[in-house]
C-alpha cells in the first residue's frame, strides 16, 4: 500500500536519489520519457545489473515507478512534478567558491 511521505521525508528522499550521479542521469532520462531498464543501461552506458540496483533505490525513495507492460517493465518518474523539480534543481544558482568541492564526494564530484 502506497503512503504519502511528510515533507521532511519527501525532501530527504529526494536528498539521497539525487547524491549519486548515476542516479541524477537515470531521473533527468526519465523527465525526458519513460523508459524500459534494457534501453536506459544502453543510453546510459552502464550494465543492466548497476541500473537495476539503481532503479531499486529510486523506486524505494518513491521518486520512480515500474510500469508493467505485458513481458517488460517501463520507469517513469512518480509524479510529473518531479521533472519540473529536477528543471528547477539544474538551472539553479550554486553559490561555491572555485576550489571548493562537495564534502562527501571529493573524488568524483557532485552531480
Amino acid at each position: 500500500m502506497l503512503t504519502l511521505a511528510t515533507d521532511l521525508d519527501a525532501l530527504t528522499r529526494f536528498g539521497r536519489a539525487l547524491a549519486d550521479p548515476v542516479r541524477c542521469r537515470i531521473l533527468l532520462a526519465l523527465r525526458d520519457a519513460p523508459a524500459y531498464p534494457a534501453d536506459l543501461a544502453d543510453a546510459l552506458g552502464i550494465s543492466r545489473t548497476r541500473l537495476s540496483n539503481h532503479l531499486a533505490c529510486l523506486r524505494d525513495c518513491g521518486l520512480a515507478v515500474a510500469a508493467p507492460e505485458g513481458r517488460r517493465t517501463r520507469y517513469e518518474l512518480a509524479d510529473p512534478r518531479l521533472g519540473h523539480a529536477l528543471d528547477d534543481l539544474r538551472t539553479a544558482v550554486v553559490a561555491v567558491a572555485a576550489d571548493r568541492t562537495c564534502p562527501d564526494t571529493a573524488e568524483k564530484g557532485c552531480c
